[in-house]
């Protein structure tokens, strides 16, 4: 099925009416004069003693004051107690502290649309998908889904490593969105690709291979007037030398590293909610997910799934709801919380500007 060349969403009205109306363009009280200030983990020492000092508080809402960054994934360094986001509009990676106040981190021209975002604090570095939905400052406005990469970046300057075109590898001439990356303890990256069924595998310095096609991943879900065949969203490398990919049709898959070929679906004992959105991956090896109300305009769901020991089964339970249906992403927050990201993206659909975005803490026991 052909992908749309414009993006517009022309399903039911209550969707922008309601994300509107819970907030997807927030400001923050107080606003940076200077988005490319310092480094963040030369700023955030201080603040990450106070808030131990302090010790455990009701986490509350944070208000990003990031005019048109739209982010639709982020990710927390708890050593500098900095979440890091992508921006779909603007091809940049933006750092902020629980005040809310936005910095530029990464500014690459390589990058059209930053999707992903993962802190791997082993390597000191940040690891970035690079996406072109057509709307962002850098897009190919007459060719969307014609950019595909990873890039790796400085945990504390954003200077880049590298950024590798996975098209290149791919060789498939078709549209590609690397919808999610994860890491494994020995440094390889893997991506997931949400409009093909495609795995790829991206060693320490940049070199990339396909690692894994499979129809198991083909993707099923139709989103009206926007994306057709909508698969792959998340991915998590977990305990046992094994990926846990999160469909957005609500299912989950594992794929075994040595043996990707036997990958299975997860027997669930009730789907996630659709569509599934992003994951966090726990201490304890549970998962949480968030299932975005893009469809139906209502709350977006938390979900947290308990995985037997080789996650060949798990058991899924609501824990809350976010009142924005277009929430798109869990991360970790400071001292263990966890925070569901709402960026905006109904603005961004719709062609609209906002002021800002936000993270909601949600409850995931």
């Amino acid at each position: 099925m052909q992908k749309k060349t414009k993006l517009r969403l022309a399903i039911a009205s209550a969707v922008l009416v309601a994300a509107a109306a819970t907030g997807t363009a927030l400001a923050a009280n107080n606003s940076s004069d200077d988005p490319a200030s310092a480094s963040p983990r030369a700023e955030a020492g201080e603040r990450g003693e106070q808030a131990e000092e302090s010790g455990p508080q009701t986490p509350e809402a944070i208000a990003v004051d990031g005019p048109n960054v739209f982010p639709h994934s982020l990710d927390y360094d708890a050593e500098t107690n900095t979440f890091f986001a992508g921006s779909l509009a603007q091809g940049k990676v933006f750092a902020f502290g629980p005040d809310g106040q936005v910095r530029t981190h990464i500014d690459d021209p390589l990058l059209v649309s930053a999707q992903s975002i993962l802190v791997d604090g082993e390597r000191d570095r940040l690891l970035v998908s690079n996406v072109d939905y057509g709307t962002a400052d850098r897009s190919d406005t007459e060719s969307p889904f014609g950019i595909a990469g990873v890039g790796s970046y400085d945990l504390e300057t954003g200077e880049q490593h590298w950024c590798v075109d996975l098209t290149g590898v791919a060789l498939d001439g078709r549209q590609h969105l690397i919808a999610d990356v994860t890491v494994a303890p020995d440094g390889t990256a893997y991506a997931v690709d949400q409009l093909t069924p495609t795995v790829f595998r991206i060693e320490p310095d940049g070199s990339a291979e396909v690692f894994l096609r499979d129809d198991l991943l083909q993707g099923a879900l139709d989103i009206p007037d926007f994306l057709n065949d909508v698969g792959m969203s998340a991915v998590e490398w977990v305990e046992g030398d094994q990926l846990v990919i999160t469909m957005a049709d609500g299912s989950l898959v594992r794929v075994p590293v040595e043996a990707p070929e036997e990958a299975r679906a997860v027997e669930l004992s009730a789907p996630l909610s659709v569509p599934t959105a992003g994951t966090r991956l726990l201490s304890d090896g549970s998962m949480v997910a968030v299932s975005s109300g893009l469809l139906s305009g209502e709350p977006a769901s938390i979900q947290r799934v308990v995985p037997d020991e080789d996650w060949t089964t798990a058991t899924v339970n609501v824990t809350d709801t976010v009142e924005d249906p277009v929430t798109s992403d869990v991360t970790a927050g400071p001292e263990g919380t966890t925070y569901a990201l709402s960026g905006g993206l109904a603005a961004l659909l719709a062609g609209q500007p906002n002021d800002g975005f936000a993270l909601t803490p949600v409850n995931v026991d």
